[in-house]
């Protein structure tokens, strides 16, 4: 049996629910092959992150020729790139790889700490966008690469337009702070899709955009097409929020593992 590849370039969480380790915990529930390239460590638990240190871009490099030139890629998903410099050489191994992109723009945790320096915006817009099957900004992150606030639901094709014209093929605007149902927008600037997912009163949300970007890679490495691809891993996540449990003392994680345990699988939330 051969397993569909899908490799992650991010930085790791400490505490489980973010970054390389939602990632890979995404991956396994998807059925794929996961595969990690690291790019930071953080010093992270429920209640914040206490400290971030960017590996070298030598050791990035490295970790991602040997993967690449042995196992081979179906998808790519990038996550924490917390420098200019990090983004530029993610983007130069991306564009040699023949592989869909999926791009999360991290710029802010779930608890407001800063993930990505003021300087590397640039190189996200110029150098990374440009390269992504899949764009999949959070609010936060479209304001910042943009400077385009979404305030309502109608804003969210303006805020996609926005996104769209640094280069990405599609763009998945997140639009889970939105009051009421969390809609999401899919485009390529021609095609449009409007998810929609009941909201679910679970504030153990940590790590959602780094399983959504995962879940959409992994089914983007099955051979699906971008709206299919977007349609199920919405399905996952919003399986994975339901089922989200208490950890620590602040923001517990989403449940990977949700699927696994219900036979439905996919689509069908956990009790």
């Amino acid at each position: 049996m051969s397993l569909p590849r899908v490799l992650t370039v991010a930085g790791s969480d400490s505490g489980g629910g973010a970054g390389i380790q939602a990632d890979l915990k995404t991956m396994l529930a998807l059925g794929v092959h996961g595969m990690s390239v690291l790019t930071a460590v953080t010093a992270q638990n429920s209640v914040g992150v206490q400290g971030a240190w960017e590996l070298p871009v030598a050791a990035v490099r490295a970790q991602y020729r040997s993967v690449v030139d042995d196992i081979g890629v179906d998808a790519v998903k990038t996550g924490m790139l917390a420098s200019a410099e990090l983004v530029e050489t993610v983007a130069e191994l991306l564009a040699g790889t023949d592989a869909p992109v999926v791009v999360d723009p991290v710029g802010i945790s779930k608890h407001g700490d800063p993930l990505l320096a003021a300087s590397a915006l640039d190189s996200v817009r110029t150098e990374l966008l440009p390269l992504a099957t899949v764009a999949t900004p959070n609010l936060d992150e479209v304001a910042q690469l943009t400077g385009v606030r979404v305030e309502s639901e109608a804003d969210l094709r303006r805020a996609a337009a926005a996104v769209l014209s640094y280069g990405p093929t599609w763009v998945l605007i997140k639009g889970g702070h939105l009051p009421g149902e969390a809609v999401d927008l899919l485009t390529d600037g021609t095609e449009e899709l409007l998810l929609r997912a009941p909201r679910h009163d679970n504030r153990h949300t940590h790590g959602t955009g780094c399983t959504l970007a995962s879940a959409i890679a992994s089914q983007l490495a099955k051979g699906q097409s971008v709206p299919e691809a977007v349609t199920a891993a919405k399905e996952y996540v919003t399986g994975a929020i339901a089922a989200g449990f208490a950890l620590g003392a602040g923001i517990g994680p989403v449940d990977h593992g949700w699927a696994l345990r219900t036979p439905a699988g996919p689509g069908t939330p956990a009790a």
